[in-house]
């Protein structure tokens, strides 16, 4: 059984890989102080180094609901055109996040059917639901949380935000935060019975107060609120990206400002916030004559109310209240605890280009590369040197990262990747008497070899160079000079394993980016058939090659209600990862 379940996947990654190999010969590619002519040298280098058995021995097809059944769909013409466009699972399934089928692990990549023929606009995992944009902009949830004991719910993706045109989701603790394209940021419950909409309300759609979002044919079905800035924006400004981590939101607006948003009650015991006092709804407003509305509240980090946290609870004094004494009986569950963005203090006036999330962690980064990082430290997960033992950070502070590069020429970040207590930085080094370089430093907590040096550290202040990855160099043709080989993509997981997509062929249309793993492996999350986890990154393997990912032009893209969207779009495979599991969909191209 298991050896016609991997026959069945080689003729699926075949299909969507087949042109994977054609680019070996395509390029020149160089590790640092060789040239090696091959279109991947740098990345068969890779392979050759840290090969793994792989396991014929994957999961048959899988699918959600009535697709269980469903065969693959392909299209007529050029074979390269023709492929139907299909999503690559694996890892944990226990709450029914990658398929409804009953299988507790996917040992290895095999192909959700149930999202054959569809780009996405987003997709995202947690620990026990999944929600995604399909190409018209609508929001889709499913999994074990969301569908609860509603049986009908749990056998397909539910519809449950509509004409908003999303382009970007987060999840935290029972909330999923939606962008749109006009930079209104939503929020919604994670569980389908808490979508009701509340008895006696005018639906979220209806902006007046007389409600005519029937009239229109707009009224909504699922409760919902916009998430609102606490000041004004400038003329022209809007939110463009947004950011997660277990129980804060962050924000950033065209104008390179920083704005966060409390979860919950706990969304600032380490300082994530990046302030301590802000307002929220008063659901008590209606029977107080003397109030706006709004409570004045207070979330002091844990180490702030504690100084003596560390010592010995027998001995210390009592620990002061972490949060305002109003806050005590409000429920934080509700969609509607706090209903503002609030821009961060210490950022007014700092132009950024982006933000990032950890767990507990947050981070921005300059216009001009530089990195400032706070939140929970007690892992080293800020980067701020294994000399700063404080494990809560509370104002912004700047992370040196010209220390950790191999080259000690001028260092600019170029990207930030974060995921519970790990952080990956994308760094290039220019030095005038060399040619610059792309490094990816990782630092916090590598208990199961997420910093990708060939260590488990539990703690690591001082960012590392991730092995295999950093200081690549290629030969370009079209230039006639050597240039770097950076990620294209890092996405770090809340569970701690690494994806990573490297930039390893320059005709990426034919050829395809290799995907690079390493971290925890206890799912299988790493998709290479085991559970031992890998500290050094390391090529994925699939019974036909390489693991690559590649960008075309699809001959159709259909929405997730089966329906044709558009034809002739321009679309590329994109690495997500969850709680102990990992995915490749077709993301729509920008």
């Amino acid at each position: 059984m298991f050896k016609r379940a991997g026959s069945s996947l080689g003729h699926h990654l075949r299909r969507i890989h087949s042109h994977a190999s054609s680019s070996a010969r395509s390029a020149r590619i160089a590790y640092p102080g060789a040239v090696i002519t091959s279109g991947a040298a740098a990345a068969y280098i890779l392979w050759y180094t840290n090969t793994r058995t792989v396991h014929n021995d994957a999961a048959s097809p899988i699918a959600l609901g009535k697709a269980a059944n469903k065969g693959p769909v392909l299209v007529t013409g050029d074979a390269a055109e023709s492929e139907v466009l299909q999503t690559v699972v694996w890892g944990s399934n226990r709450s029914s996040t990658l398929t409804q089928e009953a299988l507790d692990v996917i040992r290895t990549p095999s192909i959700a059917q149930w999202l054959d023929g569809v780009a996405l606009r987003d997709l995202v995992l947690h620990r026990d639901n999944a929600a995604c944009v399909d190409a018209r902009g609508d929001v889709y949830q499913w999994g074990d949380e969301y569908a609860g004991n509603d049986a009908s719910k749990s056998q397909r993706p539910n519809l449950t935000l509509r004409e908003k045109n999303i382009t970007q989701l987060k999840l935290t603790e029972g909330r999923l935060y939606a962008l749109s394209a006009s930079g209104k940021v939503y929020a919604l419950a994670t569980q389908a019975e808490k979508q009701q909409l509340r008895p006696g309300a005018p639906t979220p759609s209806s902006d007046s107060w007389w409600g005519t979002g029937w009239f229109w044919g707009e009224d909504e079905t699922v409760d919902f609120v916009e998430i609102l800035p606490n000041d004004h924006l400038a003329w022209g400004e809007k939110f463009v990206s947004i950011e997660a981590g277990n129980d804060h939101v962050l924000a950033l607006t065209s104008k390179g400002r920083v704005f966060a948003h409390p979860v919950n009650k706990n969304a600032n015991a380490f300082g994530q916030l990046g302030f301590r006092k802000f307002q929220i709804p008063d659901p008590t407003f209606h029977r107080r004559s003397k109030t706006n509305g709004h409570l004045d509240v207070e979330l002091i980090p844990k180490s702030m109310a504690d100084p003596n946290i560390r010592s010995n609870r027998a001995t210390r004094p009592t620990p002061a209240p972490t949060m305002s004494e109003n806050l005590e009986n409000i429920d934080d569950s509700s969609i509607r605890f706090c209903t503002h963005l609030f821009e961060i203090p210490v950022l007014k006036g700092i132009p950024t280009e982006q933000i990032a999330a950890g767990g507990r962690s947050s981070f921005a980064r300059t216009m001009n590369g530089r990195v400032l990082g706070w939140g929970a430290n007690e892992y080293g997960q800020i980067g701020l040197g294994n000399n700063v033992t404080l494990d809560t950070i509370t104002v912004p502070t700047e992370v040196v990262l010209w220390k950790s590069a191999n080259s000690r020429g001028n260092t600019t970040c170029l990207d930030i990747a974060a995921g519970g207590d790990l952080t990956a930085f994308t760094v290039e080094s220019t030095d005038p008497s060399s040619h610059s370089t792309i490094e990816l430093l990782m630092c916090g907590n590598g208990q199961w070899g997420g910093l990708g040096s060939n260590l488990f550290s539990n703690a690591q202040g001082t960012p590392l160079r991730a092995k295999n990855v950093s200081g690549l160099i290629e030969y370009s043709d079209t230039t006639q000079s050597i240039q770097p080989i950076g990620p294209h993509a890092v996405t770090v997981s809340p569970t701690g394993h690494v994806l990573l997509t490297l930039n390893t062929a320059s005709n990426v249309d034919v050829g395809g980016r290799d995907l690079v793993v390493w971290g925890k492996n206890h799912e299988s999350e790493l998709g290479n058939g085991r559970k031992a986890s890998v500290p050094v990154p390391t090529t994925l393997e699939t019974p036909e090659g390489r693991f690559m990912l590649r960008r075309r032009k699809a001959k159709e893209v259909k929405d997730l209600h089966g329906k044709v969207w558009k034809r002739g779009v321009k679309v590329e495979q994109y690495a997500t990862v969850g709680f102990g599991n990992s995915a490749v969909y077709w993301r729509i191209s920008t």
